[in-house]
């Protein structure tokens, strides 16, 4: 089973999905005919230490290194024979094989029960419509993180279901602290992730082994993997991709880093890859006079940045798609850890990952990274091509369950791939990244549901329209909450990203900003949100100008990462202050409970009165009805043919013929009646609106035609009975 490359995400990302960089990668390396093994280490670690021998070995690591030292890991090695006995079990509940298994889990005193299981009566409110299947996941969440901490404590320290050792990767400006902890012993968990990785590499017989490392939470790993292939495998060339180095180490300067890889790429990797295969796979090939792209490499025993390739990259239509062969797909386990709402869409169920568009059609907002390729080079991809990768991907992996990984999906791309989507009659869920944009009327969202789009996430940021401005986010408070009524009221969740201690942000915006969220999620236009504080970026317009903002930037030397940068607020504002008041309400606004608390009562400190009228959000949504339509807006009809029935009026001594019209939904019907002729031409001209058609008609379209036999088409299309059908699936787009 030779491969010419060995493709590994090191531990640790996520428990119930792939990361996706390597099924990008391998689908790409498909179209070039070279021959790839991908393996995500992380979930293959996790599967070998939650099992019967897998804990055995655990508990039996921590009584030898006698390391139990809290009662809460006293009690769980007490235990520790109901973990053994039920950990198997658990694991393959959580992977979806076992789905009756649920009851038994929800019964009382079934499973050991430690320190996580305190917080079950806090939480009984929140899931106490839960089914049984969600309620049994959340319970052996429970139990799994009681184990996580038990190996924390007593085992390996930097132990994390989504992460391992993160602080050693986190704006490590020096390599000093890394590369230090790399020359000590390694731990358990480093040696379970060896083994694996030995037993792949001989099987696999690679000659380049490249690592994707998405976060800093993957850093330590990667580089135990390179060393041990460095010290065993001396013969096989090793490199690094990915989301962290592309956004941390583009300053690299330390030679040290070259004892563990050889090559670290910069940016999309396909052309990067096929340049650094094509050269590592030549016998005795000459770093020194490779033409490689973006690549750092060490020469002349400093870092050199080799970019000496002029060949451009790749478009997205030609990289392929992605493939998630080799990949243990039915074994990644679903979690539901905590009680918001799109968190649980993140941790529990498999999707698969694809693209709309690379990079970002925005591109302004000025706490992002947009002087980055991933983020400035904007492309889109045809929906035709995104539907036959949707295609091939359930074809491949048996998931119809899409999460579009956009920094923010076009509206107008979303409206071509909900209609091809439709057209193709795919049964499909999607969800995506979004900027809530006034694009998204009514209608599209409404399109956007049929389609099989199930939620959005997007940033508010601060909630505050000086700040929205100050950011660029080309959005405002109004504007915003408009869109997060017409998602709701299409059926789609809305989750927003929410922001505090944003440069020059007072005390009292922030109150004013809780307020506009508080009202938000009471009218129910929101759904779920998360607060998150203000981190100062290298690559960001904040962190590249950071006086236009009154910061005061602490520069470091840089020699290795070069990212998040530690800031002084010339306001004199602590915002971290604001930190658990902020989390701890909005936990309780998404549950639908304390609307009617004052915001004092969420902070122990003083602060402002709020200056939003509790009405605010209100008055944004009420709007007049709109009487006017774009001619060149497209005209499309989400239901079914309806049955047409005549029906004769009589009136002192008139008589005129009627159709009544009745339209049969998923959930019931509707009728209309109208004027028998101007019936039949709608009868016929939604037949010819169907959204599974090939063409689409405009208004303009519709009007010339109607108005061919009759007068007045705007009377006839703003009618009671027209209005009554436009909410039940007749769009305008």
């Amino acid at each position: 089973m030779a491969k010419d490359l060995l493709l590994i995400t090191p531990p640790f990302t996520q428990l119930n999905t792939p990361y996706p960089a390597t099924a990008y990668l391998k689908g790409f390396l498909n179209t070039k005919g070279i021959s790839a093994f991908q393996m995500d280490l992380g979930i293959e670690v996790i599967l070998k230490i939650f099992s019967k021998d897998g804990l055995r070995n655990i508990f039996d690591y921590a009584q030898d290194k006698n390391s139990i030292k809290s009662d809460n890991c006293h009690r769980i090695n007490t235990l520790h024979e109901d973990y053994v006995k039920t950990i198997d079990s658990v694991v393959s509940f959580l992977q979806g094989h076992n789905a009756t298994f649920a009851r038994q889990i929800c019964t009382p005193n079934f499973l050991p029960q430690a320190a996580r299981f305190d917080q079950l009566d806090d939480l009984e409110w929140a899931f106490g419509s839960m089914g049984h299947q969600d309620r049994a996941k959340h319970l052996a969440t429970l139990y799994l993180e009681d184990l996580s901490d038990f190996i924390v404590e007593c085992v390996d320290e930097n132990f994390g279901f989504s992460r391992y050792a993160e602080r050693l990767g986190r704006s490590a400006n020096s390599f000093d602290e890394l590369y230090q902890h790399l020359q000590s012993d390694i731990t358990y968990i480093d040696q379970l992730t060896l083994d694996i990785l030995a037993y792949r590499i001989d099987t696999v017989k690679p000659k380049l082994a490249c690592f994707s490392v998405p976060f800093p939470g993957n850093l330590y790993s990667a580089f135990r993997g390179a060393q041990f292939i460095k010290q065993n495998f001396p013969k096989i060339k090793v490199s690094m991709g990915g989301g962290f180095p592309n956004t941390e180490l583009r300053s690299l300067t330390d030679t040290r880093v070259f004892e563990f890889f050889d090559y670290i790429t910069l940016d999309d990797g396909e052309l990067p890859l096929e340049q650094l295969t094509a050269h590592c796979l030549l016998p005795k090939s000459d770093d020194s006079k490779a033409l490689l792209k973006r690549t750092f490499l060490l020469k002349d025993g400093a870092v050199y940045y080799n970019n000496l390739s002029t060949r451009t990259d790749y478009k997205q239509s030609e990289v392929g798609t992605p493939d998630y062969s080799d990949l243990l797909l039915n074994k990644y386990i679903s979690v539901i850890e905590i009680a918001n709402p799109m968190h649980s869409l993140w941790s529990d169920g498999r999707w698969n990952k694809l693209t709309m568009a690379h990079g970002c059609y925005w591109g302004k907002c000025t706490f992002c990274d947009i002087s980055l390729d991933y983020i400035k080079i904007y492309e889109p991809i045809a929906a035709k091509l995104l539907v036959d990768r949707m295609e091939a991907l359930i074809a491949q992996t048996g998931e119809s369950g899409f999460h579009f990984v956009d920094e923010a999906a076009p509206p107008a791309l979303m409206r071509a791939l909900a209609l091809e989507i439709i057209k193709r009659k795919l049964s499909v869920s999607w969800w995506t990244n979004i900027r809530f944009e006034k694009s998204f009327g009514r209608d599209l969202c409404k399109l956007l549901k049929a389609s099989g789009c199930i939620a959005v996430s997007g940033g508010l940021e601060v909630a505050s329209d000086r700040l929205l401005a100050l950011i660029q986010k080309g959005v405002t408070v109004e504007q915003v909450a408009k869109v997060n009524r017409n998602f709701t009221e299409a059926g789609i969740m809305v989750h927003c990203y929410l922001m505090y201690g944003y440069p020059t942000q007072t005390i009292q915006e922030t109150v004013d900003s809780l307020e506009m969220v508080r009202q938000m999620f009471q009218l129910g236009i929101l759904q779920s949100g998360f607060w998150h504080q203000f981190a100062l970026t290298a690559h960001s317009p904040v962190g590249l100008n950071p006086e236009d903002y009154q910061i005061i930037p602490d520069y470091q030397p840089i020699s290795f990462a070069n990212n998040d940068i530690q800031f002084t607020d010339t306001t004199g504002i602590d915002h971290e202050k604001f930190s658990f008041g902020l989390k701890k309400s909005l936990f309780n606004f998404m549950h639908g409970i304390c609307f009617d608390h004052p915001l004092q009562q969420w902070f122990d400190f003083k602060i402002p009165k709020t200056t939003i009228a509790p009405n605010f959000i209100e008055k944004a949504l009420a709007e007049e009805p709109v009487l006017n339509t774009k001619d060149n807006a497209k005209i499309v009809w989400l239901g079914s043919a309806p049955i047409g029935e005549t029906i004769t009026k009589t009136k002192k001594g008139h008589s005129w013929k009627l159709l009544k019209l009745t339209f049969h939904n998923k959930s019931g019907s509707i009728s209309i009646t109208v004027d028998q002729e101007k019936g039949e031409w709608l009868r016929n001209t939604l037949q010819k609106v169907l959204a599974s058609h090939e063409k689409f008609h405009t208004f303009g379209q519709l009007k010339t035609d109607f108005e061919s036999q009759f007068e007045n088409f705007e009377l006839f299309w703003y009618s009671k009975p027209l209005q009554t059908l436009k909410s039940h699936g007749l769009l305008t787009l």
